[in-house]
């Protein structure tokens, strides 16, 4: 039987491979990278080098394959099921094509499989489609919510209260809870400016635990505008950004 193993390696940095992971790909006979474009080749090169400081056998196969892009258009959800649909097509000819009955295979997941990722639910739907049988096991990883607090020097919940994690599409369409605090990632760049008049504070990263890595904290509506410009000048610097932050709203004499 063909095992597939979902192996979240952490954000950005080697050194957040868990042991767990690295005993997992030593078992893994070939790994699937899905390419998705030179504007984020960077994440596909931080993946090889995981493998090659990790596995002790070079003998490993990789494989890669050009990831689908999400139609923005049309109803949010309804593109994601579609778009995850397609992925799954993708990953079931990998699986059966590339993995015989006997092997071992694996997704590197950056960050955590559980946390905003889309592989085990396109997992799942190679399995329901059934071209294809297969056992799969997941293997956590550090959070770039984990990393950011880290990097921070920071608790992500404050004593005795709760902790929100959401994106920045639905932030902008909730009230800041005064006692929460609020963790943002998927956010395009649109959500903060309607509350950056408010009695906030920011712990914005971005690139965690990569070399690029940057740190921002303070008064939301002190540094609302550095983030905005620091934003924009790695988007087109990079092609891509990629940012996790927590916001705090703090009581102030």
């Amino acid at each position: 039987m063909r095992k597939v193993f979902i192996i979240g390696i952490g954000a950005g940095n080697p050194d957040y491979v868990t042991m767990q992971a690295i005993k997992a790909m030593n078992e893994v006979d070939v790994f699937f990278f899905l390419d998705k474009g030179r504007e984020k080749e960077d994440l596909v090169n931080v993946r090889k080098t995981i493998c090659e400081r990790f596995i002790e056998d070079p003998s490993y196969r990789v494989v890669e394959a050009e990831s689908p892009e999400r139609d923005a258009g049309g109803d949010y959800k309804s593109g994601v099921h579609s778009w995850h649909l397609e992925k799954a097509r993708i990953f079931s000819k990998l699986i059966s094509s590339e993995m015989k009955d006997d092997e071992y295979g694996a997704f590197l997941v950056w960050g955590d499989p559980s946390l905003y990722d889309s592989t085990l639910r396109v997992i799942e739907h190679v399995l329901v489609e059934g071209a294809v049988s297969f056992e799969y096991e997941v293997i956590p990883g550090i959070t770039s919510v984990q990393a950011l607090a880290a990097r921070h020097r920071i608790t992500v919940n404050a004593i005795g209260e709760p902790v929100h994690i959401t994106t920045g599409r639905k932030l902008s369409e909730e009230l800041l809870d005064d006692a929460a605090s609020t963790v943002v990632m998927l956010d395009n760049g649109t959500a903060l400016r309607s509350l950056a008049n408010d009695d906030i504070d920011i712990y914005w990263g971005a690139y965690l635990g990569t070399p690029d890595e940057i740190l921002i904290s303070g008064k939301l509506s002190d540094r609302i505008d550095e983030i905005e410009r620091t934003r924009a000048q790695e988007r087109a610097r990079k092609g891509w950004i990629m940012d996790t932050y927590l916001l705090r709203r703090v009581p102030r004499a």
